[in-house]
């Protein structure tokens, strides 16, 4: 039997839809209008497409965007000025400085410069401090968008064994907070992990968030596991010409598919979740700097 497809792209186009709901509604009952400011430093091309995209979306659900884009000459010293005034502009209720940033610029100084409640990436070693500790933070948004798949599927969690596979501070280490937050049973795994094939065949749930393309055999995972796979690697593909490519994720797709019980495709699976959760996070965050109680999304 073929594994559920997971279809993030219909899943985040609901999530936006339920934010400009949320948008709407806030400029109706208090005159507030969300605002999210995004700092593009640089001219790499993939992180100028990914940011058109945050703009074009933070538009369409209703929110004022403010796009900052400078050149890769930029010193640390002018970035952290920037990000001073849009902590203190009371039209800003998020800020996100698209990564990754120049070489000569310290990512983890700019990062602490946001102001908590603006950091609508969660990056902020605030925030990070209080998800660990169970307190109201601001989460980010792919492993959120992840922990929204997983509970299409599977509401309750408790009790539940969840593998991650990788552990970033972006990705791996939030998800199995958020997890554990379910309480699930969570462990870590990573590529020096040994019997990574056995932590895999354990396991309910599965986040694949490592970097490797297909590193994750599909014969490996638990018949009816939940398999949300984060990794977008490029890779050769000599069927479509010299020099073509195609995306593919961190788990072997068409062999996981005929085991797993669900599964999200790359692309259109994960991937999609991120933008629709950052827009989220923005509603949330505009409604605790006017003091309101969280939106019901």
């Amino acid at each position: 039997m073929s594994a559920r497809i997971i279809d993030g792209k219909a899943f985040a186009a609901g999530l936006r839809e339920k934010v400009a709901h949320g948008v709407a509604r806030l400029k109706e009952q208090h005159g507030i209008t969300p605002g999210l400011a995004v700092v593009l430093v640089g001219e790499d091309p993939a992180s100028r497409v990914y940011v058109r995209n945050k703009e074009r979306m933070t538009q369409e659900v209703g929110m004022r965007s403010f796009a900052h884009r400078l050149p890769a000459t930029t010193n640390e010293e002018r970035l952290l000025g920037l990000i001073d005034e849009l902590d203190c502009d009371p039209a800003v209720h998020g800020i996100l400085v698209q990564l990754p940033l120049p070489a000569h610029i310290d990512a983890a100084k700019v990062i602490a410069a946001i102001d908590p409640a603006k950091d609508v990436d969660g990056f902020h070693p605030v925030n990070a401090g209080l998800l660990m500790t169970g307190g109201r933070g601001m989460v980010p948004c792919t492993p959120l968008g992840c922990l929204m798949l997983i509970q299409s599927v599977r509401e309750d969690l408790s009790g539940a064994r969840a593998l991650v596979v990788g552990r970033s501070n972006i990705v791996g280490k939030p998800m199995a907070l958020l997890l554990m937050g379910e309480n699930a049973t969570v462990t870590i795994a990573h590529s020096r992990t040994r019997d990574l094939a056995g932590e895999v065949s354990r396991a309910d749930i599965l986040v694949a968030a490592v970097g490797r393309p297909e590193m994750i055999r599909g014969e490996w995972i638990r018949p009816g596991a939940i398999v949300i796979d984060v990794g977008i690697n490029r890779v050769s593909a000599p069927e479509k010409g010299e020099g073509g490519t195609r995306l593919v994720g961190d788990v072997e797709f068409a062999s996981a598919q005929m085991r797993a019980g669900a599964i999200t495709p790359v692309p259109g699976g994960v991937g999609p979740m991120t933008i629709a959760v950052l827009l989220r996070n923005t509603l949330v965050a505009a409604h605790r700097q006017a003091g309101l109680g969280d939106p019901d999304i």
